[in-house]
């Protein structure tokens, strides 16, 4: 479900200002690195710090993002440490990169900070291969990271804080299993049996380059949970690629390493990072792609021969990524599908419920949290059902069956957020108006609903039953006949989707 990234939605030009900030975050910490008399490889890796601390720290909070961005040295220098005194010892060296990648996949048991930090620890020992670090180097990189992260931390949270008061939203995890049915600890093995294929492969073709191989494989299994994800992902990690070399042959080289241009075309590509990566994989990956090139022609030694084996290369991450999820415990594309439309469907219920209480009068009740999470959610189902509607995907009842609950959840999501502004739009009215709750037609219309959810998510416990309410002379709410409108439609939609959810994934979809 890629996207044309110029017309996709960007509500509240969220992905335009993470991206402007990150410009400036990243331009600043570069900046105050060279006037602090950096030299370019301290530059170099104190910008990807920024770049790092920028792009992977999304806990809910600011106050959260702030400690998490602290931390971030905690997990970078050992790390960096032991990739740089390891560099002489091949096989050390590549033990340690490989437990590095289980260990940075695990750590996402522990939410938004275990991710974020296992991303830098990688990060940190692949630009230490990128650049060559040696122990002599070390306290330089280290005061270029620390530099650079106070840099774009005083952006973030100083000059350009758009989310205090309004943290964003964060889909939840599915229910996981315990031991090796726990989806970071499954998912920390394929990650280290795919890295190792990597690895070996990729050193087979490159004793220099073989960690972009590597880094191809970590990356894939970053937001994914189903075997059907990480190989649409794999596939489109290496058409970005793709393009972006054959981009970068004409933008790229012909700049032969100019400081000011590379500099400029290194911006656009972070700009291009931060504001494609929510819609289209494959146009960060282009962007990724010319960015590395950039860097590698401030670095003097970039050619076509270079990007060509870093196509290579970044094929063999994906050869390995696949095989890993399709022979390492794999887990079905549906059974992950699954889990994250009874979230979203569980979330339309509380942002009905949330809506329903804010109209009765209950100015505690704010759906709008809700809503947003909801938002989020059904970004993850569409991601879970990219490998069930891709263009090369074969099985086309599957892929009618996809695009009709994704339009259905889409319908529920309009539904609740027409729903939430009818809420929203009683704050204008006078107090005395009559409330939700004594409109028996509009209680009755929840009631509706919510046995619809249960009917599609059954309750952990039993409902309670409503008793019947009576409507006063003169009783209805003020917004009646818009509230009910939304319901009914919303009800609909539920109803619809018991379809294509109850019967068999692989039957052909009978027309209403």
């Amino acid at each position: 479900m890629q996207k044309w990234v110029f017309v996709a939605p960007d509500p509240g030009r969220l992905r335009l200002r993470a991206a402007a900030r990150s410009v400036l975050g990243i331009g600043l910490a570069v900046t105050i690195c060279g006037l602090a008399g950096q030299s370019l490889v301290a530059s170099v890796t104190g910008g990807l710090a920024a770049l790092l601390a920028l792009f992977t720290v999304t806990d809910a909070t600011v106050r959260g993002q702030a400690i998490t961005t602290a931390l971030l040295p905690v997990v970078g220098f050992p790390v960096l440490a032991a990739a740089a005194v390891l560099h002489d010892y091949p096989v050390a060296r590549d033990a340690v990169f490989l437990a590095v990648v289980g260990a940075g996949v695990y750590a996402r048991r522990w939410g938004p900070r275990g991710h974020s930090l296992g991303v830098f620890a990688f990060m940190t020992y692949f630009v230490a291969q990128f650049l060559q670090t040696m122990p002599g180097q070390l306290p330089e990189l280290y005061a270029a990271i620390v530099l650079s992260l106070l840099a774009s931390s005083t952006v973030r949270f100083g000059l350009w804080c758009y989310e205090r008061g309004r943290p964003p939203a964060v889909a939840p995890a599915p229910a996981d299993g315990k031991g090796l049915a726990r989806t970071t600890t499954r998912q920390a093995v394929q990650a280290a049996v795919g890295g190792t294929l990597a690895l070996v492969i990729g050193q087979a073709i490159s004793g220099e380059r073989w960690y972009w191989a590597v880094g191809a494989t970590w990356w894939i299994f970053v937001n994914t949970a189903s075997r059907g994800e990480a190989l649409v992902r794999g596939f489109r990690r290496v058409l970005g690629t793709l393009i972006g070399i054959a981009v970068g042959l004409v933008v790229v080289v012909p700049l032969h390493g100019a400081p000011v241009a590379t500099a400029a075309l290194v911006a656009v590509c972070v700009f291009g990072i931060f504001y494609t990566a929510a819609v289209s994989y494959t146009w960060m990956m282009l962007s990724v792609t010319l960015l590395a090139g950039g860097l590698y022609g401030l670095l003097d030694v970039l050619d076509p021969a270079l990007l060509a084996l870093r196509l290579a290369e970044t094929a063999v991450g994906a050869l390995g990524a696949a095989l890993a999820v399709l022979l390492v415990l794999p887990v079905t594309t549906h059974a992950a599908t699954n889990a994250w439309i009874q979230q979203a469907v569980t979330r339309v219920h509380g942002c009905t419920t949330a809506a329903a209480r804010r109209l009765s009068g209950d100015d505690g009740a704010d759906p709008m949290p809700l809503v947003a999470e909801l938002e989020a959610l059904l970004g993850r189902v569409r991601l879970s059902l990219a490998p069930l509607v891709h263009p090369l995907s074969p099985l086309r009842a599957r892929k009618a069956r996809a695009r009709q609950v994704m339009a259905l959840l889409d319908d529920c999501a309009r539904e609740v957020r027409g729903l939430t502004a009818v809420a929203a739009a009683r704050d204008a009215r006078a107090n005395t108006a009559p409330g939700f709750a004594h409109d028996a037609r509009l209680v009755a219309a929840c009631l509706r609903v919510e046995a619809a959810v249960h009917a599609l998510v059954p309750p952990a416990a039993p409902a309670p039953t409503a008793p019947a309410v009576p409507v006063p002379p003169g009783g209805q709410h003020p917004r009646a006949e818009a509230a009910l409108a939304h319901l009914h439609a919303l009800e609909q939609a539920l109803a619809e989707l018991a379809t294509p959810l109850r019967t068999s994934p692989r039957a052909p979809l009978v027309p209403a």
